[in-house]
């Protein structure tokens, strides 16, 4: 427990600060915003670059470990909504801000650079499988179910997401990435040097963009959903995943450990640009992005020492 209390607290600690210089006005909110721009932009995209670029093909299909994470998914999608039905009388839109909320992972900003520092070089491979599908399939979901929770044909829902997906900096590093290593293109050095230098900056400028952006969302009150939405991202989340990754699909126990910490990770700001996007729950977005980021200190700590990750 204290060697992953040791590799936690450095994780939660950038946040903070972030968090901090944000709240204390130490840097501006226009600044907030370019740094999570560059992050998004130019940081987390080498860093996927440089790891799929350099890594393994892997040997054995992963269809059980993505079976195991997106079956645990659309369980918790589709309880946290019709609790939400049933105790809170949400409407149709609300209800899917509430099911994506307590269903998906802040995989980038928080599980890239929690995951290297946590299982280093093993979990490189099972983190970049799941983040290559992860933003495709939860936002086409995301897509049908509002298309549908607003009496809308599918087709305009599903053609708009998609083209933000194909312009998306992160999906295009996963596809370069993919392309150099499997066709075994060598790269310039220089290239390599550039790459590589963002990819060193990714996880602490990540960590403190995301600490920035939980202080600038803030909670703004539906404590009642907020809290429903709380448990099921960070104790039934990685709790169902967990059953399915160690006890029911046969996967190597470095993708088992990895699923179950993306499980475990709090929401994602995703929720709040598709609040935004489809004009409903930004509040409920909101609160679900800093509440869970929040407890997450003390719930990642536990899943992390519950699997047995051990530091690397």
């Amino acid at each position: 427990m204290n060697q992953i209390l040791t590799l936690v607290a450095p994780v939660f600690g950038l946040i903070g600060l972030g968090w901090f210089v944000a709240r204390t006005r130490l840097l501006p909110e226009s600044t907030a915003v370019g740094v999570s721009d560059f992050v998004a932009t130019l940081a987390i995209p080498a860093l996927i670059f440089r790891t799929l670029s350099e890594g393994s093909v892997p040997e054995a299909s992963p269809w059980s470990y993505w079976a195991a994470y997106f079956l645990g998914v659309a369980i918790v999608w589709l309880l946290a909504m019709a609790l939400a039905r049933r105790l809170f009388a949400a409407s149709g839109t609300e209800t899917v801000i509430c099911g994506f909320s307590a269903a998906q992972s802040n995989t980038v900003q928080l599980g890239v650079p929690l995951i290297v520092m946590v299982f280093g070089e093993p979990g490189a491979l099972p983190m970049f499988l799941l983040i290559a599908v992860h933003l495709p399939i939860i936002m086409l979901a995301a897509a049908i179910m509002f298309s549908r929770a607003n009496g809308e044909g599918r087709g305009f829902g599903i053609v708009a997401t998609l083209r933000a997906l194909a312009t998306n900096p992160i999906i295009i590093a996963i596809v370069l990435g993919g392309i150099v290593r499997v066709a075994h293109i060598p790269l310039p050095g220089l290239v390599v040097d550039i790459v590589g230098q963002l990819a060193v900056a990714a996880a602490p400028v990540t960590l403190v963009a995301m600490g920035m952006a939980v202080a600038r969302y803030g909670l703004r009150g539906n404590l009642g959903p907020t809290t429903v939405m709380t448990v099921f991202k960070l104790v039934v989340h990685p709790f169902v995943t967990w059953i399915l990754a160690f006890h029911v699909f046969a996967m190597p126990p470095v993708f088992a450990a990895v699923a179950v910490t993306f499980a475990a990770l709090p929401t994602g700001i995703n929720a709040y640009l598709v609040a935004i996007r489809y004009r409903s729950g930004e509040a409920l977005a909101s609160n679900a992005i800093s509440l869970t980021t929040l407890v997450s200190v003390v719930t990642i700590t536990f899943w992390l020492w519950f699997i047995g990750a051990a530091p690397v």
